[in-house]
């Protein structure tokens, strides 16, 4: 557990808590292989991944999606993934728990309370925390994820794209299409506010970088 202590104007004080859960690769049990479910509505009878609600690559290494439950476990796998980005309060369930200690994965936890407008508050601090998880390259392939993958991992990915250098139009239509008829004006102000030239001096790799 982290305490990040941050000092603003008029002498008032936050204090981030961190949850982090530490990779223990060298005492790691036996990894558990979950199998793909059984497509009964073909003839063919194969076997299928199914990826967690709003499943979508960000950029390489870099994934997010809505909460991920048993049967995304199997697909989780072929990512390879080495941590997840968590950014609700609740505790992570003790099945998930499980698959990431079997997988050797990494959880970052980075409560952000999920309030409907207008009482929607997005703590700036807690989400520049978490992306600096997201640009550490020991933390990739990574997952970012909260509960239906709209307006919390939607804010911190459109952070990241800013910091990609999109424009808002983009970095608007890609929050728009999965908040869908959900989106809030309040995340896209947000977006557009957040500064991330404290994050300039920081190696990318991202991919939409590389010419």
């Amino acid at each position: 557990m982290k305490l990040h202590t941050v000092h603003e104007g008029g002498g008032l004080c936050r204090t981030i808590e961190v949850t982090v859960v530490q990779r223990q690769a060298p005492q790691l049990p036996p990894v558990t292989k979950f199998s793909p479910v059984a497509d009964e509505s073909e003839t063919t009878g194969e076997e299928l991944y199914i990826p967690p609600l709003n499943f979508a690559m960000v950029d390489n290494g870099i994934f997010r999606s809505g909460f991920p439950d048993y049967p995304n476990f199997a697909f989780l796998q072929t990512l390879g993934l080495r941590s997840i980005i968590y950014l609700c309060p609740e505790p992570y369930p003790e099945a998930n728990i499980e698959f990431l200690k079997s997988n050797g994965i990494e959880l970052f936890q980075f409560g952000i309370e999920g309030c409907k407008e207008p009482f929607v508050n997005i703590p700036e601090d807690t989400i520049r925390e978490a992306l600096k998880a997201v640009l550490d390259v020991r933390n990739q392939p990574l997952l970012i994820h909260c509960k239906r993958g709209k307006h919390r991992t939607g804010c911190l990915v459109g952070c990241l794209r800013k910091l990609q250098r999109w424009c808002l139009t983009s970095v608007f239509d890609e929050y728009q299409r999965f908040a869908a008829a959900k989106a809030r004006v309040s995340d896209q102000r947000f977006m557009e506010l957040f500064d991330v030239s404290s994050f300039r001096h920081l190696p990318i790799s991202f991919s939409c970088l590389k010419r």
